[in-house]
């Protein structure tokens, strides 16, 4: 009897042929944006699955010259909705990748939102992430953006399982479920009337393990807190809350250090760890075989407020 396979062996034997198939499918995406729209615009987080968009962006439009290193320009700028309270790794992963790539980067700050009042908060520690929404929608009106490449996937929420690769948004930035247009034999309506756009989603086919494999296999760089780390963490309705100045413990909460690596990083306010020993890409695919449940629902306090929490956010104009 052979023995069995444990995590990284099973993680080599996994058939990545697919992943030729899902490259060529982003890319044709891709370039379907840039042929069908005046004024494209790349979401860049620098989180995970914007990085590998980015990746996809570069083969589509650039040459390759050798490993990471491409020449040439996007035809499009990236652009952040940057809340106020990121992680200070992630913004200084997104300065630092910008300006390796030589790239225009369109900063939308919410901090400019709260000052002219179209956005108010409840309080100083409110969550920001799902007020993201404002900035975002007035990001699109100031630079007359008519798409947005998103790098959002159907496995990560369900909500986002019905979204199409070509999502139609309304004057008001709006996602109408009912009025999703169809997209057979990969044919695209992009027809708008003025004040409406569109979010891309060229990887809306991944899964997470997808995202992790190609990653590995393209050597993409993405900010440190992926990878296990020591942090200080705080146990809170089943999640991992990261000590910082803007997630303070409650009273009665003990703080503990732990090692930890994120699925996802967004606002600091909602954004959770998991305890993982995965320290590089190959780690995180023979975690990421065993896992049975979403990087959004396992780390995202926002999408455990309810069931319809993100379909609520994405009908007002969120991602």
């Amino acid at each position: 009897m052979n023995a069995p396979l444990n995590l990284q062996q099973l993680a080599a034997t996994v058939d990545q042929r697919h992943l030729d198939h899902l490259e060529e499918e982003a890319i044709f995406i891709l370039r379907e944006v840039a042929a069908a729209f005046e004024r494209p615009g790349l979401l860049f987080s620098s989180g995970k699955d914007s990085c590998v968009v980015l990746r996809l962006a570069e083969k589509a439009f650039k040459t390759r010259m050798s490993g990471n290193e491409f020449k040439g320009k996007l035809p499009f700028p990236l652009v952040h909705v940057d809340t106020g309270h990121n992680f200070p790794e992630v913004i200084e992963f997104r300065d630092r990748r910008v300006a390796e790539m030589g790239e225009r980067l369109i900063v939308a700050h919410m901090d400019e939102s709260i000052k002219k009042g179209t956005v108010r908060l409840a309080h100083p520690l409110e969550s920001r992430n799902g007020h993201q929404t404002v900035t975002l929608l007035e990001a699109i009106e100031e630079h007359r953006f008519d798409v947005l490449i998103g790098g959002a996937r159907r496995d990560e929420e369900k909500a986002r399982a019905k979204e199409r690769i070509f999502s139609h948004r309304d004057a008001f930035g709006q996602w109408l479920p009912k009025e999703q247009r169809p997209e057979l034999w990969n044919l695209f309506n992009t027809r708008i009337r003025p004040g409406e756009h569109f979010r891309a989603f060229p990887i809306s086919n991944w899964t997470e393990l997808d995202v992790w494999l190609y990653l590995a296999r393209e050597n993409i760089p993405l900010p440190n807190l992926y990878y296990a780390h020591q942090r200080q963490v705080i146990r809170r309705k089943g999640l991992l809350v990261p000590l910082t100045e803007v997630t303070p413990p409650e009273a009665g909460e003990q703080v503990e250090t732990a090692t930890v690596r994120f699925r996802t990083v967004g606002d600091m306010t909602c954004t959770c760890p998991v305890e993982s020993e995965a320290a590089n890409a190959a780690d995180i695919v023979a975690e990421t075989l065993t896992v049975t449940v979403s990087e959004r629902g396992a780390t995202r306090m926002d999408d455990r407020t309810s069931e319809a929490s993100m379909e609520r956010r994405k009908k007002e104009g969120y991602f």
